[in-house]
């Protein structure tokens, strides 16, 4: 990389919240609320489905394991936002603008396999139940969870790679709220076709190929339940599926339109609503699914709750 390049990435600015002018205040209260809820609900999630025994199953598993990223995923970009929000000065360095996004990235990587892999569970659970516990072992769900990380992690490097190779000129005015690939490569001075494209090709396969399997095991999924003679049956086994495709449905919809595309951008007023919906939005509303869907993990709430009051009062007396 060129001296050029070297004097003009010191850092960049974020432009995606410089027009909120008097309802600074109220966005920052706003966001500030979101992600103490996402926070707070995700980590009671994630710490009663580790202390409740009866949902120490492969599908509370994986339900704690996406808990568990929500607050990571969550984490890269949401503090940074309400840092700029009230700051005058809403820049960051051209290192920590490439880790934010290859963070923000392998944790959304992480969490299409994630999903994918419970729509797998919730189709050996209903379409094979005989076969159920002898496949979807312990083993089995860590091997698989792990593996979901691990891809996850490794999808982003080229598109960093490419990016950071990039030559930046002196316009260095970011128009979102968070770094990512698409406005990082509006500001190249150079040809960036090659980015766009290699940029569709990691998203279109991670994106659509994980959606599609998720889509084709919900097919069949709706397909076993409908063979189901009684209502109250049918209405039981779509319900441990009903949380899920909620979660699938907001957050595939949101990622596909905006990173499944050759153009590098439509309309910023757009992107930014759909990077609210999926970096702040879906994570917050996960907890609301899966516990107000949930009968078994409200029972494991008010488990863990009342198990804790028991002890803390054989304590005190």
């Amino acid at each position: 990389m060129d001296q050029h390049n070297h004097s003009s990435l010191a850092e960049f600015v974020f432009l995606g919240f410089a027009s909120v002018g008097y309802v600074r205040g109220w966005l920052f209260v706003l966001l500030l609320l979101a992600y103490l809820f996402t926070i707070c609900g995700n980590m009671l999630i994630f710490s009663v489905i580790r202390l409740d025994a009866a949902l120490h199953t492969p599908m509370y598993h994986f339900v704690s394991v996406l808990s568990f990223l929500e607050l990571w995923y969550t984490a890269t970009t949401i503090p940074k936002m309400l840092a700029n929000i009230l700051s005058e000065k809403k820049t960051i360095s051209f290192a920590g603008c490439l880790l934010q996004t290859y963070f923000f990235h392998s944790l959304g990587a992480s969490e299409c396999y994630l999903l994918t892999a419970m729509a797998y569970d919730r189709y050996l659970a209903i379409c094979r139940p005989l076969q159920y516990p002898a496949i979807m072992t312990t083993t089995l769900c860590a091997k698989m969870a792990a593996a979901c990380w691990i891809c996850g992690f490794l999808c982003p490097i080229s598109e960093v790679i490419l990016v950071s190779q990039l030559p930046f000129c002196a316009y260095n005015e970011i128009q979102h709220i968070f770094c990512d690939f698409p406005p990082l490569l509006s500001l190249a001075c150079k040809d960036t076709s090659t980015n766009v494209l290699v940029d569709f090709a990691t998203n279109a396969f991670i994106i659509l190929i994980t959606f599609l399997f998720i889509m084709f095991s919900y097919a069949r999924i709706i397909g076993a339940v409908l063979k189901i003679k009684t209502a109250s049956g049918r209405k039981k086994a779509f319900s441990t599926c009903a949380s899920h495709l909620a979660v699938v449905l907001i957050f595939f919809g949101s990622i596909i339109f905006m990173y499944v595309r050759l153009k590098k951008s439509y309309s910023l007023t757009l992107d930014r609503t759909l990077a609210v919906v999926y970096s702040v939005l879906t994570p917050m509303v996960n907890p609301i699914i899966y516990s107000l869907r949930n009968k078994e993990l409200i029972k494991g709430i008010r488990r863990t709750i009342f198990q804790k009051r028991d002890k803390a009062s054989v304590a005190h007396h």
